[in-house]
């Protein structure tokens, strides 16, 4: 593996035309202006550049994670909560010096790491922004908090520039994953990118004020009547990945955007519902993470 960053944000940028960055390898010529399934060409559009006080201990701390929201998505989550950003691509667009900008303006407010949302579409320019950014005195972890339907490929790009990786692990049915986010291969994809993901960063490290500065977290929301298939996504990260992996339970779901069209997820999440899969992840010996109350 090639780890100068000058070459890989090269190659990094040459997946954008045609376009193969993430896993839909859509072959649109995004840097000819041509926009992807991601519903994004080569123009950077960041809905929020904040600082942000409600992530994971860990990441929020006590002086908040420095959040930047691209918008876009290479998913289609009919359930997504952020769907406007998402979705609608509500948002502001910036040149890549602005990027780099709002980096170095959250690292002088104190936040303890970038926390780059929605990702996966924007790697190259992010790749590049980092590094314009580290010269300019940027010293704050950087942390990569996407859907988990990553290429294998554009994250081996990204080694060396990601400290801490906080991916989603959605579903462990691809009919489900192309049903409800249009990912026919979700959990195909999303278990390679959780083995790679954590072969460059290993499982969390935190400081002495227990702040995270390396490492692996990762997310699974559970939804309504078992759509998620939470037992074997857990089975999976205790198997073959780690069950002191810190993971992040969520319990928050509610219906949204199109939810409503699918009677399964017109409904919040039962306490039982949820109850079980804490449990079950008990029982695989997770220690390390959190859980929500509902």
């Amino acid at each position: 593996m090639n780890n100068n960053p000058e070459s890989n944000i090269f190659k990094l940028f040459e997946l954008l035309n045609p376009c193969r960055l993430c896993p839909n390898s859509c072959g649109a010529k995004r840097l000819e202006g041509e926009p992807g399934e991601c519903r994004t060409a080569n123009d950077i559009f960041v809905a929020s550049a904040n600082v942000h006080h409600s992530e994971e201990p860990p990441i929020s701390g006590s002086r908040g994670s420095g959040t930047i929201f691209f918008a876009n998505c290479s998913l289609s989550c009919v359930f997504c909560q952020n769907y406007p950003i998402s979705q609608l691509g509500n948002a502001n667009l910036y040149t890549l010096k602005q990027l780099v900008a709002a980096m170095l303006e959250l690292q002088s407010k104190g936040v303890h790491n970038i926390n780059f949302v929605t990702p996966t579409h924007y790697a190259a320019h992010m790749a590049k922004a980092v590094v314009i950014a580290k010269k300019e005195g940027l010293i704050i972890p950087i942390l990569y908090n996407s859907s988990g339907y990553d290429s294998v490929e554009t994250l081996k790009l990204l080694e060396g520039i990601v400290d801490i990786y906080m991916p989603d692990a959605k579903y462990s049915d691809n009919g489900l994953s192309e049903k409800y986010s249009n990912a026919h291969n979700y959990w195909y994809v999303n278990k390679k990118a959780l083995l790679e993901m954590h072969r460059q960063v290993g499982t969390l490290e935190l400081d002495k004020e227990g702040i995270a500065v390396k490492g692996l977290i990762i997310r699974h929301l559970v939804l309504p009547g078992g759509i998620a298939g939470s037992k074997e996504v857990l089975e999976f990260i205790a198997e073959h990945i780690s069950n002191k992996t810190f993971l992040s339970l969520m319990a928050q779901y509610h219906p949204a955007n199109k939810s409503n069209n699918y009677p399964e997820l017109a409904r919040r999440l039962t306490e039982d519902e949820y109850g079980r899969i804490r449990d079950f992840a008990h029982t695989l010996g997770f220690v390390n993470g959190w859980q929500q109350e509902l």
